[in-house]
């Protein structure tokens, strides 16, 4: 095995990570609607699509109500946004982190008010949440 080549590689790989990994903290400033909020940074609002989740349109049964437990659990609070892309519309996509540290995206599907984007998200959590949701109606 060569190890110069080998750990060139894997630092490299590091690198990578770490360019398309970032955070920020900032206030969330409004609930656009149930799954795309605006959140504070540098200075500006800065649009946010609720990554792995996908929540009713506005012309869909539980909309408002979906809007509605997104406002009353995170506005106008300082959230932590965990950015995974920006999708074609320009929005940031990414997880968004609660004061207390809790994940909104997740609480979303947990409370019935969302259901795991199959199509992005690969992540298990989501799909438990959903069935236990389902199951509590």
């Amino acid at each position: 095995m060569n190890y110069p080549i080998t750990l060139l590689l894997m630092f490299l790989l590091l690198i990578t990570g770490q360019a398309n990994a970032s955070t920020f903290t900032g206030k969330l400033v409004k609930v656009l609607d149930e799954d795309t909020v605006e959140v504070l940074h540098n200075g500006k609002a800065e649009r946010i699509r609720l990554a792995q989740i996908d929540c009713p349109e506005k012309n869909q049964p539980f909309s408002q109500a979906a809007k509605r437990y997104v406002l009353d659990v995170a506005a106008h609070k300082i959230v932590t946004v965990q950015v995974e892309t920006v999708d074609r519309y320009g929005r940031t996509v990414g997880e968004v982190f609660l004061p207390d540290g809790s994940n909104l995206n997740k609480q979303i599907v947990g409370a019935g008010f969302a259901w795991q984007y199959k199509k992005y998200s690969k992540d298990t959590e989501y799909s438990d949440l959903e069935k236990s949701a389902k199951g509590e109606r």
